[in-house]
């Protein structure tokens, strides 16, 4: 089962950061133990190296590393504070990272965390410098040294404007090591690596394209301490950072720092206030600082809201106005143990660790109708609607996983999205026919080739079924799942059953009162057995290969031995290592309905089973597994087209079998659990 967890309204107390270094010593460690040898650290798991830098390539010009000491007389870790203007593009496509940054500046205590300020080029210098991010549900504390790529004693990559100010070069080199090498970062979105710096989901609105209740969606998300920006789009690299006529600045990343409604000459009017990171050059249209339309509301409200206002970056705008000029609105939303406990409403929380494996939970989108059913599920409830409305907020987030660690191994990003279906009463796993037959209630817009698609809802109270995919069926990877609600959803993984029905074995009949058929069987099973009167593993493996071989529905090279030794421990009631006629006579029944349940599930008559229906054949037999249990038996049985032919069917159900009969012996009590030693143990996984 995909690992879960919840962070509840409560839970704002910041999880301590885990150390990723591979010896497992933390940053102090570290830094102490170099302190005490008087030398400067040179970090072993990201070496001042050509493969730090480019893995698809050779470094184009040689490279010199230098720590800070060497590249300026008095360097400082932070000078005056950390800024916007202490971040400056180098040679590396990492645009992104860097409006990220630059967004970080402007949040103190998130800011604090990213970029601990226990470090510097003072006392207590030894060479380390940490930083800390978030990743797939875990606060990393990462370290490196600083030896900085330098050309001719200046940075190539990110660099302060300040010459003698390094920070922002080694969050960049920790983000680097985070990700396996400098080229890793080249093209990214600004929201994955605000999601990095803050635990939080991202959402994404053209203001021209956005949902009419978009005034209200940046409200809650004010309230809940969301980070928020936005920008104006570029047509060329000339208009980077233009002017405009009425004081905005293009392609230039703005934060959003507030809403309000004030009464305008009887009416309503809706404000948005916008900040400069610059801290100067403001917005000079309607609404702003010194603009006529504040002499005409009350004047108590207008101190509260200008507070002041002077040339400080920060200004207001009619909403109108803003969503005419602005293009983009980011939002990241953030997780309760981000938020400090001023925060007026936090989100509640569920997350969810899954994959996608081959041959039986990779089944694609919606268009491959054969294998969809068989993608992970999740089952949300929806219980309390908002404070305000008769509906449910939900944000639901699809992140996958490592995706650009795994670029050097030639794996780029899955396209990805998700859908969502109201859920009948009491399904522990939706078929085939349920999505056949029912259209889905809410899904991510589009199916695209990032690492996370998230998308807002508006749903009644009720119950619901999420189905994550990769577009195309057969593609495997690991994904994270996030729900954020404004009041507590339950979520569970569905297909969590692991149980069987396995009916007791018929009582025998004598000779006198046998079928034709049983007959029939008896002289066979006597010209087989011999003298002894029993059948061996091999007898066993002649009789099955002559008779099963002249079936043509069925395609197989013959049942392995190791087949027939399992059929015999699952049936040999009395432990003689051999079938007698009873126990070869309830086999045989056995036999004829799994050969049925076979060929009903070969949907193509090709004489080989989908491995994606290997969970519906299991269940007709009397048996129910969870998801992980089917993602192994896909790996273990399936072919390289995802096939599953007779005889690797027959081990699989026969061994299921076996371990499951076996367990419900020994589970004298009906708890769902055993306890057995080391001799038990050995006994019975070679006996299976």
């Amino acid at each position: 089962m995909p690992s879960s967890s919840t962070l509840a309204r409560g839970s704002a107390k910041a999880r301590k950061a885990e150390s990723v270094q591979s010896d497992g010593r933390t940053f102090e460690e570290i830094r102490q133990d170099c302190l005490r040898r008087k030398v400067l650290f040179e970090d072993p798991d990201f070496p001042a190296e050509d493969s730090t830098l480019f893995y698809s390539q050779s470094v184009p010009i040689n490279f010199e590393w230098k720590r800070p000491k060497e590249l300026c007389e008095n360097p400082k870790f932070i000078q005056g504070g950390a800024t916007r203007t202490d971040i400056c593009q180098g040679q590396l496509g990492d645009c992104w990272l860097l409006a990220a940054i630059a967004s970080l500046t402007l949040q103190e205590e998130t800011l604090g965390r990213v970029v601990p300020h226990d470090q510097d080029f003072g006392h207590g210098y030894a060479g380390i410098f940490h930083f800390q991010f978030w990743k797939h549900n875990k606060w990393l504390d990462v370290v490196v040294d600083d030896r900085l790529p330098a050309v001719r004693n200046r940075l190539v990559f990110v660099h302060s404007a300040d010459k003698t100010e390094f920070w922002s070069a080694l969050l960049e080199k920790a983000y680097a090591k985070l990700h396996g090498s400098y080229e890793s970062l080249k093209g990214g979105s600004t929201l994955e690596a605000m999601e990095d710096f803050t635990g939080g989901v991202g959402e994404m609105y053209e203001t021209k394209k956005a949902p009419d209740d978009l005034f209200h969606i940046l409200r809650k998300a004010l309230d809940r301490g969301s980070m928020l920006g936005c920008s104006i789009d570029i047509t060329s690299s000339a208009e980077s950072e233009a002017r405009t006529s009425t004081g905005l600045v293009k392609g230039h990343a703005y934060s959003i720092t507030g809403v309000e409604e004030v009464n305008y000459r009887g009416s309503k009017v809706r404000l948005i206030r916008v900040r400069n990171p610059w801290g100067q050059v403001e917005w000079n249209g309607r609404w702003s600082d010194d603009s006529r339309e504040w002499n005409t509301i009350d004047k108590a409200e207008k101190d509260r809201i200008l507070q002041r206002s002077t040339d400080d970056g920060e200004f207001w705008m009619e909403f109108d106005d803003f969503k005419a000029n602005f293009d983009k609105i980011e939002i990241c939303n953030l997780t309760p143990d981000s938020l400090t406990d001023n925060v007026k409403r936090k989100w509640e929380v569920n997350q969810f660790e899954g994959n996608w494996i081959r041959g039986s939970t990779a089944g694609g989108c919606r268009n491959f109708i054969d294998t969809f059913w068989t993608n992970p599920q999740f089952k949300l409830t929806l219980e309390d609607a908002d404070d305000e409305d008769d509906q449910c907020s939900v944000i639901v987030a699809l992140m996958q996983k490592n995706r650009r660690e795994l670029r050097k191994e030639g794996l780029d990003l899955e396209t990805i999205g998700f859908a969502m279906y109201e859920a009948p009463e009491d399904e522990d796993h939706l078929g085939k026919d349920f999505f056949r037959y029912h259209p889905s209630k809410a899904r991510s817009r589009t199916y695209i080739n990032q690492r996370e698609v998230s998308e807002r809802f508006l749903l009644p109270p009720g119950k619901y079924v999420l189905v994550p995919t990769t577009f195309q069926p057969h593609h495997e990877a690991d994904f994270m799942l996030r729900i954020f609600s404004e009041k507590k959803a339950n979520t569970m993984e569905m297909g969590n059953t692991i149980e069987a029905d396995l009916p007791d074995p018929p009582m025998p009949s004598s000779p006198e009162e046998e079928t034709d058929e049983e007959k029939g069987l008896r002289r066979l099973f006597v010209q087989i057995a011999g003298s002894d009167q029993a059948i061996s593993a091999r007898e066993l493996q002649q009789v099955l290969n002559g008779v099963l071989g002249r079936r043509k529905e069925i395609k197989f090279e013959g049942l392995t031995l190791n087949t027939c030794h399992s059929i015999i421990n699952l049936m040999d009631v009395d432990n003689t290592g051999t079938l007698e006629f009873q126990e070869f006579k309830v086999f045989w029944e056995k036999l004829k309905k799994w050969i049925m349940l076979f060929l009903s599930f070969d949907t193509d008559r090709s004489g080989r089973m989908s491995s994606y229906e290997l969970r519906i054949a299991l269940k007709a037999a009397g048996m129910h597994l969870n998801t992980k249990l089917l993602q192994l038996l896909g790996l273990r049985f399936a072919d390289k087209n995802y096939d599953i032919d007779f005889d690797d069917y027959l081990t699989c159900i026969v061994r299921l079998e076996n371990m499951f009969r076996v367990f419900q012996a020994m589970d004298k009590m009906k708890k769902g659990e055993v306890t057995m030693n080391m001799q038990q143990f050995l006994f019975l996984s070679m006996n299976v």
